[in-house]
């Protein structure tokens, strides 16, 4: 055993977990490596600030999903608090990349074949895997949404139930998620409601039949999560360069619900539901604040200093997601009322505060000092080329192209794909007035000849 806050290393003999390998801080390439086969191992026991071994309140937590933006932050509040970590993954290098050793002394990634011994003996076992919804739904894309969830979570349940008895973790956590609810601007949702009809609404009913299958002496808890705002990935990384762009706005109406969570407070929830008794059944991981998604918008171009009016029409969601625009145009209003009842601290439930905190403060400035991109989009054809265009243009040209093009926003109806490109070109037309360096004439002359080439039929 080594004692992390000593030199003295100590070894013991056959055990059901451990390292294949010396843990070696100082070489970051060292692999951390699960195997049940040896008889003398190298362990890792966490210490208290004192020295003193702190094994009576040290978990063991096993977790699928580890290497995903909660699944991260989740391993970083176990690791820092001294539990053991196993992860569970389908791809060591991917783990390894975000696991390094030199960071993360002690933790165990084990490949499949290595999950029931990690599982053995663990105290809790979190399932957070799942492949993101937030892409194009093609029908593979909707078969990988779905398997990636049911099949993870069936071998799970399956070796947590093949284990003995006394052997068992004491917790199971599963993830599920808001879609459960299907969607609805009018309903007020929370445990106790019914499930959603859709195709998400199907996927979590599934998902949650194959977690409540994990043998009666393990508490089960599983977490309906909303969408998770948070640094470094999330819904925030999708939105954020779209406000950058100048193409920031409500989807749709903008009067769908938007129920988000902070990853502080999702991840604490898990947390306190690995080691509370009375966390159990299904718990919804989302804040007591919805709000709707046009206020969201308006807080984050607000951060931003980007424009957040402009509605994105229905038409090009569809065009870009497929049926999976239904996630980002439909919502549902969740409420955490079990959460709540369990007297659960919630410490992030201002939306536009988590915001401005999660957005990197060097992000904001003024959309003059940086230059405007547009990217060329297959599916918008003209129109985004059209804004593509635009980007560095003198505001005459501008004001000549909103002219030749007669397309006063003012004019079309709300959502409108040229109500679109040309509340944007609009934008930018005041922009530049101000801020943007005039190019000389030929440059002038040349962008606007190019823009009527691809101006609208």
């Amino acid at each position: 055993m080594e004692l992390c806050c000593g030199a003295t290393t100590i070894t013991r003999g056959r055990t059901d977990f451990g390292w294949s390998k010396s843990v070696n801080n100082t070489n970051p390439s060292t692999t951390n490596s699960f195997s049940s086969s040896q008889y003398h191992k190298s362990l890792r026991i966490l210490c208290n600030n004192n020295g003193d071994i702190d094994a009576a309140n040290q978990m063991t937590v096993s977790i699928t999903g580890a290497t995903g933006f909660i699944g991260r932050r989740l391993v970083q509040r176990l690791h820092a608090d001294n539990h053991v970590v196993r992860v569970l993954t389908r791809s060591r290098p991917k783990a390894e990349t975000v696991f390094p050793v030199k960071e993360f002394p002690g933790i165990v990634i084990a490949e499949m074949s290595d999950w029931k011994d990690c599982i053995q003996g663990s105290t809790a076992v979190v399932n957070l895997a799942g492949e993101p919804v937030s892409t194009r739904w093609s029908h593979q894309i909707k078969k990988d949404i779905k398997d990636s969830r049911i099949n993870v979570t069936s071998k799970i349940v399956g070796l947590i139930n093949n284990l003995q008895d006394g052997t068992r973790p004491k917790v199971f956590i599963s993830a599920s998620a808001v879609g459960y609810y299907g969607t609805s601007e009018t309903k007020v949702l929370d445990e106790e409601s019914p499930s959603g009809n859709d195709y998400l609404a199907e996927v979590c009913k599934e998902w949650e039949t194959t977690a409540f299958q994990v043998n009666n002496e393990v508490r089960l808890a599983l977490v309906r999560i909303g969408v998770v705002l948070g640094k470094d990935g999330g819904a925030l990384a999708k939105m954020v360069p779209i406000f950058m762009m100048f193409a920031g706005g409500p989807p749709g109406s903008g009067n769908q619900w938007f129920s988000w969570i902070h990853l502080d407070d999702i991840v604490n929830l898990i947390y306190e539901a690995i080691c509370n008794p009375s966390y159990k059944g299904v718990i919804n991981g989302t804040a007591p604040n919805p709000v709707r998604m046009s206020e969201m918008c308006h807080n984050l171009g607000s951060v931003l200093g980007r424009p957040s009016w402009l509605p994105v029409p229905d038409i090009a969601l569809k065009a870009l997601l497929g049926e999976g625009a239904s996630v980002v145009l439909e919502g549902q209003r969740v409420l955490p009322s079990k959460a709540k009842e369990l007297g659960f601290p919630f410490r992030r439930i201002s939306d536009s505060n988590e915001v401005r905190k999660c957005v990197d403060p060097k992000s904001k400035g003024h959309a003059s000092k940086r230059r405007m991109y547009f990217p060329t989009c297959n599916v918008f054809g003209k129109h985004m080329k059209l804004m593509e265009a635009v980007q560095n243009l003198t505001l005459d040209a501008v004001k000549k192209t909103l002219f030749a093009l007669d397309r006063n926003p003012q004019n079309r109806p709300r959502g409108d794909m040229i109500y679109y490109v040309a509340s944007i070109t609009a934008w930018l037309c005041r922009t530049l007035e101000t801020d943007i360096n005039v190019p000389t004439q030929e440059k002038q002359k040349s962008k606007f000849e190019e823009m009527m080439k691809l101006g609208f039929d």
